[in-house]
């Protein structure tokens, strides 16, 4: 599985940690991690709302298979990459929260807080998350016996989503040019991109606005 990992300005300076905690367990489940937001204070500068985007484009393209996203509280995060179609992104604070929304709801993408609440020991916190959410086969149902339901439930909400939402490319031409530029400026995100794009369409539109 490809795991992209973002950071937004106001927590650029935890990127290491988490990363760190990220690609331990990554290694051990033979997972590949993509550091594709700020890794410090002076990179190039995201918010959340280019988190949102970001993580979009690389699921849609699915250039990656899951993203870990976050902000101060995580739930700017949270909004901005549920926003888009494509995307199931669930709040994540503790080890028990990543096991249940693997389990029961199967989406893409968590997003953590990486202010609120990171305190003394945060790093294990962490580290227990993310082994929650990546080991073992997910969609599974907790309790086991609600499994049928449950996943049909997920296919519902997902189809719900398409349904209600706008075609992906036309929703990334009626977002605001500058928000895109910005969001794809970044090198580490183009690498990740520009190597693991699956569809064309979403990769020539991200080449044109480059």
């Amino acid at each position: 599985m490809k795991i992209a990992l973002m950071n937004e300005f106001s927590q650029a300076a935890k990127n290491p940690i988490v990363l760190t905690q990220l690609e331990e367990v990554a290694q051990l489940q033979n997972h590949q991690v993509f550091n594709v937001g700020m890794d410090g204070d002076n990179d190039h500068r995201l918010t959340y709302i280019h988190l949102g985007i970001i993580a979009s484009l690389l699921l849609n393209s699915k250039a990656v298979d899951f993203v870990v996203t976050g902000c101060g509280t995580g739930q700017g995060a949270l909004m901005a990459t549920n926003a888009f179609t494509g995307v199931a992104c669930g709040y994540c604070i503790d080890p028990s929260d990543a096991y249940l929304f693997a389990q029961i709801n199967n989406g893409n993408a968590l997003a953590l807080p990486f202010a609120k609440g990171f305190g003394w020991g945060a790093e294990l916190n962490i580290k227990y998350i993310f082994e929650k959410a990546f080991s073992g086969e997910k969609g599974q149902g907790y309790p086991a016996e609600r499994k049928e339901s449950q996943v049909a439930n997920a296919g519902i909400l997902s189809q719900l989503k398409s349904a209600v939402a706008k075609d992906y490319l036309d929703a990334l031409e009626a977002i605001d040019p500058e928000l895109i530029k910005q969001a794809i400026g970044g090198p580490r995100f183009q690498a990740c991109f520009f190597e693991n794009c699956k569809d064309e369409q979403i990769a020539q539109f991200v080449q044109a606005r480059l």
